[in-house]
């Protein structure tokens, strides 16, 4: 289910790696939750048998381990890591442009004896690197011009003239940041931050039958439009997990560019090599969700209006909810399944004002719905208006921090089927409150969330 990690981890610029072991890890950047700049000064790993349980590995890489003198005042931008005969090596950047590579025995860290790779040292962010079929290695970084070449992994320096530059560029690619190479039955595949369509809320794709090009722009994979009123980027990897493939991206959060958390969706390749657009779900990689569990409310994988995600903290608990509901305010869960009909639904929330109601729709899934779907099925499914089947009338509580339970019956039948939840907030002007969970209840059964 998206996110993936528990709610208290903001890790953003994810490159999924699935080494001998058979775990899966996972390398990004770490953002401090509410703050309004990028990434922290330390990497946090995450180790998992199942893309559903992690451990998280805190701190195998701080800012202070860096090649240069002033690295412990940096952040730590995205990382990439490969394993380069019986060493694991963590390839970071920071917000300088820094660029250095680490080392450990094992894929979790902790990491050390940085040293600079040459010339990408103060010359750009986000490191990606490839080890090829025949063992050569080849490294990648940039913005807006993706540059690469060899690398010679002794002597930590791009070998001159394997250098390329302009791999992809911002004019002609939409390239933005954010490079990932993979390679599938011979096609290399390099994804990016991709601006095409005004912000670099997008993976985009480029394939080539060469891992230093020319490339080819082929499409985008998924969009993160959407997640956040103030999204702007987006940057992840794809990856193939237990002969499966994925791709990683992040949303942000708080109404914010930062604040971003890892999700994980499948994708699908045609025969030609290329790729179907995906969309967000909350379902991720778990298939529909059973719509009689709790669901919590900051797993939307769509918003609209003012509303977006939040979290709560103090020294005993955390939780994360949708916070700013304003009227005219929507949220989406992409996709619950129903084996029978609900007869009532509950909502946790918060209220600040008298007659607050919550609109609750249950969409259909079709056919064509979902991440096989085109661009165009995508926008139409999300227009479409499904049947309002209830309006669970609020009544004023005693702040924003006190959830308390509403129920409301549902009209009319509710078949068998694989359903997209949305709900709408009326009231009047103002922020009106917040919503913690949701959940379906069978007909006859009372509440017990």
């Amino acid at each position: 289910m998206n996110p993936i990690l528990e709610s208290n981890y903001y890790i953003p610029d994810v490159e999924a790696r699935q080494w001998e072991d058979g775990k899966i890890y996972l390398y990004g950047s770490q953002d401090v939750c509410g703050s309004d700049e990028y990434c922290s000064k330390e990497y946090c790993i995450f180790e998992s048998a199942d893309l559903k349980h992690w451990t998280a590995h805190p701190a195998c890489f701080t800012s202070e381990g860096s090649h240069r003198e002033d690295g412990a005042s940096k952040a730590l931008y995205a990382p990439d890591c490969e394993k380069i005969g019986n060493r694991y090596c963590l390839f970071f950047c920071q917000e300088d442009g820094t660029e250095g590579v680490a080392f450990s025995g094992q894929p979790y860290g902790p990491f050390g004896g940085a040293r600079a790779i040459d010339p990408a040292d103060g010359d750009g962010i986000d490191p990606a690197v490839l080890v090829d079929d025949d063992g050569s290695i080849y490294y990648f970084w940039g913005q807006y011009h993706a540059k690469g070449g060899r690398l010679d992994p002794e002597s930590g320096r791009v070998i001159p003239e394997s250098m390329t530059c302009d791999l992809l560029t911002e004019e002609e690619h939409g390239f933005h940041e954010g490079i990932s190479v993979r390679k599938r039955n011979g096609i290399y595949y390099l994804t990016y931050s991709d601006i095409s369509r005004g912000r670099p809320t997008c993976l985009g794709y480029a394939t080539s039958d060469k891992p230093l090009g020319p490339y080819k722009k082929r499409g985008i994979i998924i969009d993160n439009t959407g997640c956040d009123p103030e999204s702007w980027n987006n940057h992840g990897s794809i990856a193939e997990i237990n002969g499966s493939w994925y791709v990683f991206y992040h949303r942000s959060t708080h109404n914010s560019r930062f604040s971003r958390q890892v999700c994980v969706e499948p994708v699908f390749f045609h025969e030609d090599g290329t790729i179907d657009e995906v969309e967000m779900t909350t379902q991720g990689i778990d298939g529909p969700l059973d719509g009689f569990e709790l669901l919590e409310a900051f797993r939307a994988c769509s918003l609209k209006g003012k509303c977006f995600i939040e979290e709560y903290r103090d020294q005993e608990k955390y939780f994360s909810y949708v916070a700013n509901l304003h009227n005219g305010s929507s949220m989406e869960y992409k996709y619950l399944y129903l084996k029978e009909a609900p007869g009532a639904v509950c909502l946790e929330a918060s209220v600040l004002y008298e007659d607050v109601s919550v609109l609750v729709s249950l969409d259909r899934k079709t056919e064509n719905t979902g991440s096989m779907a085109g661009e165009s099925e995508q926008e139409e499914a999300s227009d479409r208006e499904p049947e309002v089947l209830s309006e669970i009338k609020l009544s004023r509580t005693c702040g924003k921090y006190d959830f308390q339970m509403f129920r409301a019956e549902l009209s009319g039948e509710v078949p068998e089927g694989v359903y997209c939840l949305r709900l709408t907030v009326k009231g009047e002007k103002g922020m009106l409150g917040c919503l913690k969970s949701i959940r379906f209840l069978p007909k006859g059964k009372e509440a017990s969330v």
